[in-house]
């Protein structure tokens, strides 16, 4: 039998860290190299948002360049991994099983909150990589649903990379200064990362209320939904890894988690 697949939630930053790769690249370089190979990639990304569940059947999906103001050099980039329509086929199956509404779509590309992370993952572009959208006004409970309904992928050598963001408030940030976390960004990044340390679902799902900073962090919830789709697709008392790379522009922590089964080997964090 297939060892379970991990689970890995990555917080995608701004377009350009892949231009002055810093240790969010190295650390998505390294799970890429440490992690086991995946048959196929389902993308959940803060990115790409429908009225329901909706996955794309792209055969050859396009590189989405959706930002603006940024270097050419970004926009040049391209990242042409195949699609897999049969996992797109397997996900509505699941969804469905679930009672979960669910569509698809055949000319979706991958967005940046995909191809950013997996550009730096799996350089080689190799590995067939499909998208599921997000509903932004559902909330947190609803996407911990759909990663539940899903869980069922893990044993079948696929990697569920959610992608959003641990802080996303653009009030935060600090284009001139790259060093210096923002207090309220780091108060929030451990209150979450504590919250998810004891597998506190009941307090993470009402993030908002009991956070100390959790509205200010997301004063819309699109790039944190992600997180709660890869908390549903980790078993209950399953403990995720913490990774934290950095924080750019101060106010974006760029942490990541990576819930793995115990009888892998472990993925570490020391060079």
């Amino acid at each position: 039998m297939t060892a379970r697949h991990p689970v890995l939630f990555v917080s995608h930053g701004a377009p350009d860290v892949l231009l002055n790769p810093g240790a969010t690249v190295h650390l998505w370089e390294k799970l890429g190299a440490k992690l086991p190979r995946p048959t196929a990639i389902l993308v959940i990304s803060a990115h790409w948002a429908a009225r329901e569940p909706t996955v794309s059947t792209a055969r050859t999906p396009e590189t989405i360049h959706d930002f603006g103001g940024f270097p050419d050099a970004l926009y040049a980039m391209q990242y042409q991994a195949p699609g897999a329509p049969a996992l797109a086929a397997r996900v509505r199956e699941l969804l469905t099983a679930a009672k979960l509404p669910n569509g698809e779509v055949s000319d979706r590309g991958l967005d940046h909150g995909a191809w950013i992370p997996l550009q730096a993952m799996y350089p080689d572009a190799d590995i067939p990589v499909v998208e599921l959208a997000l509903q932004p006004f559902a909330g947190t409970d609803w996407h911990r649903r759909i990663g539940a309904a899903l869980r069922p992928l893990r044993d079948e050598g696929v990697l569920i990379l959610a992608s959003g963001a641990v802080t996303h408030n653009f009030g935060w940030l600090t284009w001139g200064d790259n060093s210096t976390p923002l207090p309220q960004a780091v108060s929030f990044a451990n209150w979450l990362g504590d919250a998810l340390a004891r597998d506190d679902r009941p307090a993470l799902l009402e993030y908002r209320r009991l956070a100390a900073q959790g509205a200010a962090a997301h004063p819309s919830e699109e790039h944190l939904l992600p997180l709660f789709a890869a908390l549903g697709a980790a078993n209950p008392g399953e403990i995720p890894l913490r990774l934290e790379p950095e924080y750019t522009y101060g106010g974006l922590a760029m942490d990541a988690y990576l819930w793995q089964e115990g009888s892998q080997t472990p993925f570490q964090t020391e060079q």
